[in-house]
């Protein structure tokens, strides 16, 4: 059985984020990218899988620009077995990574994709959602327990929602959506980075695959978040429940 993973390269989680200037994005230049967190987890959860015997092999995807290779190499040296690229200038937004997805599955066959919840970068929390529906494949979404019966080709996920956790069996070929608490990724060791060197690494562009980037979003603006105010340490309850109820208005 054959699992791809589709991980995205974005601002790496450490970094203070930094507005540009004219407020069209982020600012990325010169700044410390990596894979999303979110990524790493759906990778551990298919290298796991591989590693059971439950699957033979795992394809690592990503979108963008060359520099996508670098993120590519470190799925690499996690674990995957090779690698798929797929160069697009454009900044792609989640329908066009999943057209871009649905074509992919087209030409490899897995019978199960995993992927990242969401990007810490746009937070938009739909790639999987939409990839599902273009491939009409059952979905398990915010996964925290993936468990995968290869004999009666279904898995079963554990799902957080607000209420607790919910369970769903799906039937094999599905798309499955990664939470934080579903595993701890691993990391890459020197012998496995320098082996990821000579893993193959194919690449295709959106005309390849037949399908046409086009931007369905606009961004407006850019803003960073206001600043918090300084707390104010106040000497008595009294004084607490005046400034409740008179400053913040909140009883």
């Amino acid at each position: 059985m054959k699992i791809m993973v589709a991980i995205k390269r974005v601002v790496d989680y450490a970094v203070k984020i930094r507005v540009k200037p004219d407020k069209t994005g982020v600012e990325t230049t010169n700044v410390k990218m990596s894979m999303n967190p979110f990524c790493e987890i759906a990778l551990e959860e298919a290298l796991r899988i591989r590693e059971s015997g439950l699957a033979s092999e795992v394809v690592a995807v990503s979108m963008g620009p060359p520099p996508c290779v670098d993120t590519l190499r470190t799925g690499l040296a996690m674990g995957a077995d090779r690698g798929v690229h797929v160069e697009a200038g454009d900044t792609l937004h989640p329908l066009a990574v999943a057209k871009l997805l649905k074509a992919l599955i087209d030409v490899e066959k897995p019978q199960l994709l995993i992927l990242g919840k969401q990007a810490i970068d746009d937070d938009c929390n739909q790639t999987g959602q939409m990839v599902a529906g273009l491939l009409n494949w059952p979905q398990g979404t915010f996964a925290s327990k993936v468990v995968l019966d290869k004999q009666k080709q279904v898995v079963t996920v554990d799902r957080e929602v607000d209420g607790g956790l919910e369970t769903l069996c799906l039937d094999l070929p599905a798309v499955i959506t990664t939470d934080l608490r579903l595993n701890q990724p691993r990391y890459a060791t020197l012998p496995n980075i320098m082996k990821a060197k000579s893993k193959v690494i194919k690449k295709f562009t959106p005309s390849d695959l037949n399908v046409t980037i086009k931007s369905d979003l606009e961004i407006v603006q850019v803003t960073e978040p206001p600043k918090r105010k300084a707390g104010v340490i106040v000497s008595s309850v009294d004084e607490l429940i005046d400034k409740l109820k008179n400053e913040a208005r909140v009883l």
